[in-house]
């Protein structure tokens, strides 16, 4: 099989269960259920989490967030990236291990169902070491043919949380979006039929840039290189020796030896860990890998609190309390107010002044129940202000003119700075604006009745 170097060696992982193992299995479950039950829940009638892109919305958990959130968005992607690195100065690489897609779906879908296809590792390796035979054809069409299906309906999945559930698993969605979700069928399709653990090796950036945010105080996948070597020998099944029975490759999904030290290319996952506690178990031995930070490995003392892992416990707390102030502040709508093209102000036969504006309100309340929003101005003494009575749906935008008025007066400047209050129950936006006048005529050019 063809890799990044002209050759590469296939990985024929082991299955291995162990206390990891089952830890990985529950998480798993768990995130698995999240990922293909959520796009399916609603929330007041809207999806429980969506990313709108032609509408510009987010919905989230009975909130609706458009582009004037988009410093909240920006916020919570912080604090996302920030806990990734403090996790990983405390316990290293879980997210790989433990958490991230692509170790999911290969663990729980690819793998087992390779194993049940091409049998025991011993005969599948013997197969494709063989020359091509009837056997190997049907096999591998067999299990390409259900990798295509995985592929489609990750990839249905994904693209759900942007289009729509109900939607896009009924035939209902866009060309386009099926177009998209091709595409991204056909890169899982690649990735768990042939590129798999080169991701994590060649395009994961994540493996490059932890070495910046661990320490010799993070957890990592030791091998006890006091206890393991030299390795084999006739007492090692006495000592607790390594017994170079490479078990703890055979299950490596990344085909490394961890027994070489630490690897970029390992994903933490901790199947050599059950590997080596089952073999030596059975002779009476504690394994020889576990996890360890390397301070400990070296008898030195351990810390959680140090300088990085405080430093970041600090910027994510920051970052919290400014998404909640910001969140208190927020209202659940949005207006604008823009002067109507075409006149700064009409003087009217009563003598009166008049300036019109073009308002525009967006209720993201994503209450079933209807809202009314009422407008009235501010800064302007005698002012009178003609607006229609306003309800919104939720996600509704409505606009519509709002004409102010005002007595004309020789002490009223050209340029008169005036507040609009738009009030819903419970929420008052308040905008600035200008209300202009006939001061100093000679230089303004108005429309009269």
């Amino acid at each position: 099989m063809l890799g990044f170097a002209g050759t590469r060696k296939w990985v024929y992982a082991m299955a291995q269960e162990g206390r990891l193992r089952q830890l990985r299995r529950f998480t798993s479950l768990i995130l698995q259920a999240i990922l293909f039950i959520t796009p399916w829940i609603t929330v007041n009638g809207h999806p429980a989490l969506r990313l709108d892109l032609e509408d510009r919305r987010v919905y989230a958990f009975g909130s609706i967030y458009t582009t004037s959130d988009t410093i909240l968005l920006l916020l919570i992607l912080l604090f996302l990236a920030f806990s990734l690195f403090f996790f990983t100065s405390l316990f290293g690489r879980l997210w790989c291990g433990f958490a991230c897609p692509q170790t999911v779906f290969l663990e729980e879908w690819i793998r087992p169902l390779e194993r049940w296809i091409e049998g025991p590792r011993g005969v599948w390796i013997h197969r494709d070491q063989g020359p091509i035979s009837f056997s190997m054809v049907w096999r591998k069409a067999a299990k390409w043919g259900i990798l295509a299906l995985a592929a489609l309906v990750v990839s249905l999945t994904f693209m759900s949380y942007f289009t729509g559930a109900s939607l896009l698993w009924t035939g209902e969605a866009s060309g386009t979006a099926y177009a998209i979700v091709g595409f991204f069928a056909l890169l899982w399709f690649l990735d768990f039929a042939w590129f798999r653990e080169q991701f994590c090796n060649f395009l994961c950036p994540y493996a490059r840039f932890q070495g910046a945010m661990t320490d010799d105080q993070t957890l990592q996948i030791t091998y006890d290189t006091r206890r393991g070597e030299p390795r084999g020998g006739t007492d090692a099944r006495d000592t607790g020796r390594c017994i170079e029975c490479n078990k703890c490759v055979a299950v490596c999904p990344q085909g490394i030896d961890i027994r070489d030290g630490f690897q970029l290319e390992c994903i933490a996952c901790g199947a050599c860990i059950d590997a080596c506690d089952d073999v030596l178990g059975r002779l009476g031995h504690q394994g020889l890998i576990r996890y360890l930070p390397l301070a400990q490995v070296e008898n030195r003392r351990t810390r959680k609190l140090r300088p990085r892992t405080v430093a970041y416990a600090s910027l994510l707390t920051g970052i919290a309390g400014a998404w909640l102030a910001l969140l208190a502040a927020r209202a659940p709508f949005e207006a604008t107010m823009n002067r109507a093209p075409g006149t700064l102000f009409t003087e009217d036969r009563d003598g009166y002044l008049r300036n019109t504006y073009l308002m525009r309100i967006t209720n993201n309340d994503p209450s079933p129940d209807s809202v009314s929003f009422s407008v009235r101005v501010e800064g302007l003494e005698g002012a009178q202000i003609t607006a229609p009575d306003t309800r919104l749906a939720s996600t509704e935008s409505r606009t519509f003119p709002v004409v102010v008025r005002v007595p004309e007066s020789e002490h009223l400047a050209r340029t008169v700075p005036i507040q609009v209050h738009v009030s819903r129950p419970g929420r008052e936006i308040i905008l600035t604006a200008t209300f202009k006048t006939a001061a100093d005529e000679d230089d303004v050019h108005g429309d009269h009745d």
